[in-house]
């Protein structure tokens, strides 16, 4: 599908969109993440779509990739109901939000946000321990604090096209005191409600390629449920330090792609 922003999909692009899919869908299962990180980039790169609808074609895409992976997650008892419920609230709310500012904001400044939310998420991860054992607890105290997180978590969905789980999961596991599996599992039931919501936000507003979105999520729910027998194997310190790996990946390369335009544009 052509776009006046993107390039045509011939089968060398189908297949490149297919292994991003793959990719996405491994670290989906593996981290508790919808995959967002790795996706925008490559449809930036591969299809040559500006972020704006780059971002709106990957929230597309996780929902396929959110609904098979907490499945997976949810046949081994590794999902909170009740502590979901409580995301969605804020989760929904804040999609909108997001989906909002995607529309207003200068595209300048997203690989910005997009960096500045990832630095973030790194330095949360050494604000606590992870653990396997830890159970959701929840108080009026802790149930406000989950709507909180639900809220930057679908703030950040509908801004930069990522599922919100590099919020939620350490959102969780700061707030409740969640185990790392059942804060991924969570974090990915939870991704569906708000994924959904952004999507036909963005779809009226023509912003997503619907095409290109499914055969990414497709793609990716193959190879979800590898990524989370994987995350059963590794301990939750090792799990943190290569998550925090994946991370710096993605920061390096968006600044990588930033010069390159810059250059570019000269």
């Amino acid at each position: 599908m052509a776009n006046a922003d993107s390039q045509p999909l011939t089968m060398n692009r189908i297949l490149l969109v297919i292994a991003t899919g793959v990719g996405a869908g491994f670290l989906s299962g593996l981290f508790g993440v919808g995959g967002g990180l790795v996706i925008v980039p490559a449809l930036m790169g591969v299809l040559g779509m500006d972020q704006r609808r780059a971002s709106a074609t990957s929230l597309a895409a996780i929902i396929v990739t959110a609904a098979v992976g907490s499945g997976n997650y949810a046949l081994h008892g590794e999902v909170s109901w009740a502590g979901a419920a409580l995301l969605v609230v804020g989760a929904l709310a804040g999609s909108q939000v997001g989906v909002s500012l995607l529309r207003r904001l200068p595209t300048p400044s997203l690989p910005w946000i997009l960096i500045g939310f990832t630095v973030f998420v790194i330095v949360s991860q050494y604000l606590h321990v992870p653990t396997r054992e830890g159970s959701v607890s929840l108080t009026p105290a802790s149930c406000a604090l989950m709507i909180l997180v639900g809220l930057c978590a679908g703030i950040l969905s509908g801004l930069v096209g990522v599922g919100g789980g590099s919020v939620i999961v350490p959102g969780m596991e700061l707030a409740v005191g969640a185990g790392d599996l059942i804060a991924r599992g969570t974090s990915l039931l939870v991704m569906i409600p708000t994924g959904i919501a952004g999507t036909v936000t963005n779809l009226r507003h023509g912003m997503v390629d619907l095409r290109v979105g499914l055969i990414v999520g497709a793609s990716a729910a193959a190879t979800a449920p590898v990524g989370r027998l994987v995350a059963t194997l590794v301990s939750p310190s090792v799990g943190a330090i290569l998550f925090n790996i994946f991370l710096l990946s993605i920061i390096a390369s968006t600044i990588l792609k930033m010069r390159k335009k810059a250059r570019a544009q000269r």
